[in-house]
């Protein structure tokens, strides 16, 4: 959808509000002001994803579950160079 704004003599711009409820734009919504070759793009700001270290190993075991007998770290450290015929 296109839309036409101005900006104010504060220099504010208004969304129109039916973009921002198709976006989901609350007041108080961060953006990130991008400029392009003519004009500017506004994208809701992406915050970074900061994990501890529980959180992470928490979120890789859900993604990466070994089933099976454990793994010896011997087979773990395996690379294609070396003469194993175990594996």
């Amino acid at each position: 959808m296109n839309a036409q704004t101005r900006i104010s003599e504060k220099g504010q711009v208004v969304v129109p509000k039916a973009t921002r409820d198709r976006l989901g734009w609350q007041p108080g919504t961060d953006l990130d002001v991008i400029e392009t070759g003519d004009g500017i793009l506004l994208r809701r700001r992406s915050v970074p994803n900061t994990l501890t270290v529980q959180a992470a190993v928490a979120r890789l075991r859900t993604i990466h579950r070994h089933e099976g007998s454990p793994v010896p770290l011997e087979k773990l450290s395996w690379s294609p160079n070396d003469d194993d015929d175990d594996l």
